[in-house]
């Protein structure tokens, strides 16, 4: 699979240009608002006094990095603001291929694609452990394809795309492989925010000098546009307390600070946002989930129901998950869906669709039409 070229676009562009209505279950962007704190920020923001549209403190506001480190049970010093998780991951995963000795990542497959994009950005050696039936990484897998030669061990729960959510035994395991083979675990929890199972367990709360947690409040806010995402990296005093001084020189270098605006409004939200409001979000989804999986039963497709997240993986009888099929859905259908094939090969039959559409119903009914 050809990962150097972002390929979300390609079927983004494609129903862009179709000459009929299309639902678009490509993107995942929420389509519901943020919280109300983070409207607010912005205007109290704008009020500032010049010294506040300077640059920002090059790990982040103080404040925020409180706020995580208060979230997270850890020390305000091991964490790094970023420009989205996307950021996190690439200082993350290039901070353990230079403290450890291997050259090699470890990935899941199906992947997310910019998990594989940025490891041959970097230039790294990646080895694929196909996730199981169920849509789950299994730790004796991972501990299978490890070895002395693997440096980053990369795990995403909630997952995208398969929607898989790892619990606190499963996590300890891929610790535990990371820590035998001498490598770091990145743990990405952007999604930490729609578990509908209860299980999920964050990396962090393993006690292990091999941990890198990342994060971003684009999908639990609401704000994508934002680019506000942070890691947390191991212990300053530990075997591996120099990542978080290299991960800021980097990120220092490349950005010189993130945006101080878009974490002071994130900040505000952080303070005043009552859980409910992400239990609104997953209330949400979780009445999507139940429409489409019950179109998809109606369509004939086998599919893997979500434990987390909002992304449905989806194979429909002789309909391949290629490019030219996804174009043919958007032609056909008038549903926009992302080609199995984008994520690997494990799951290289199958179509991703994105939940974060009011237009759910829709899809659902043009899927069964087309299919049932």
């Amino acid at each position: 699979m050809d990962y150097e070229t972002p390929q979300f676009y390609r079927v983004m562009q494609y129903a862009a240009r179709a000459d009929r209505d299309v639902v678009d279950m490509v993107s995942g962007n929420p389509d519901w608002d943020p919280p109300e704190a983070v409207r607010s920020g912005l205007r109290a923001y704008a009020d500032g006094d010049a010294d506040q549209f300077q640059y920002a403190p090059s790990r982040g506001l103080h404040g925020l990095r409180e706020h995580i480190a208060a979230r997270h049970g850890v020390d305000a010093d091991r964490i790094v603001v970023t420009n989205g998780a996307g950021e996190a991951n690439h200082l993350a995963m290039t901070g353990g291929l230079d403290h450890f000795d291997g050259g090699e990542i470890l990935l899941a497959d199906p992947v997310y694609p910019y998990y594989a994009g940025r490891a041959n950005f970097i230039d790294a050696e990646t080895t694929f452990v196909p996730v199981a039936d169920d849509g789950r990484l299994d730790p004796d897998a991972v501990r299978a394809a490890a070895s002395d030669d693997t440096a980053v061990i990369v795990v995403n729960s909630p997952n995208n795309p398969t929607g898989a959510v790892y619990d606190a035994d499963a996590m300890a395991e891929f610790v535990a492989v990371a820590e035998e083979n001498d490598a770091l675990l990145v743990s990405d929890e952007v999604y930490d925010q729609f578990d509908y199972s209860g299980r999920f367990a964050s990396a962090l709360e393993i006690d292990s000098p091999n941990v890198v947690a990342t994060n971003a409040f684009s999908k639990s806010m609401a704000i994508t546009g934002f680019r506000v995402g942070y890691a947390v990296f191991p212990p300053t005093e530990g075997p591996t307390g120099k990542l978080v001084e290299r991960a800021t020189t980097r990120h220092m270098l490349t950005n010189v600070s993130g945006s101080r605006p878009a974490q002071y409004a994130v900040e505000r939200a952080m303070e005043t946002t009552e859980a409910s409001y992400y239990e609104a979000a997953r209330d949400r989804l979780r009445t999507r989930i139940d429409t489409f999986c019950e179109a998809l039963d109606a369509a004939g497709a086998a599919y893997t129901r979500p434990d987390g997240g909002f992304y449905v993986l989806a194979r429909f009888p002789d309909f391949p998950g290629t490019f030219d099929n996804a174009y043919r859905l958007v032609d056909d259908a008038g549903v926009a869906g992302m080609p199995g094939a984008a994520f690997g090969e494990a799951r290289a039959d199958w179509l991703r669709f994105s939940l974060t559409t009011p237009r759910v119903d829709t899809a659902a009914e043009r899927l069964v039409e087309y299919f049932g």
